[in-house]
């Protein structure tokens, strides 16, 4: 039986380069939440639960509008943008 990483894309920056992306991790942590590993895909990518509400909020508001739907994605966005930035930031120091 296959696991789910043999399947996954190679981090390009990190083969040229050597160094982490900021989206380094994101495919193996929501394998590890599917997998129901929580805690573990937490630590693999911080923001993978405020990504996976961002994109959710997006996709329901596709089809039911919300009154201050602008507000709450720039306001998802910016917390996503904080916190992948932050976590580069940790891996390269």
């Amino acid at each position: 039986m296959s696991s789910p990483e043999e399947y996954m894309l190679p981090c390009l920056n990190k083969k040229l380069f050597g160094i982490d992306c900021m989206g380094c991790g994101m495919q193996r942590s929501l394998t590890l939440v599917l997998q129901g590993d929580f805690v573990a895909a937490f630590y693999m990518y911080p923001a993978i639960y405020t990504l996976i509400l961002l994109v959710g909020f997006i996709f329901i508001n596709y089809f039911k509008n919300f009154k201050y739907a602008n507000k709450i994605i720039i306001t998802l966005a910016i917390i996503n943008a904080i916190l992948i930035l932050g976590n580069f930031i940790l891996k390269i120091i």
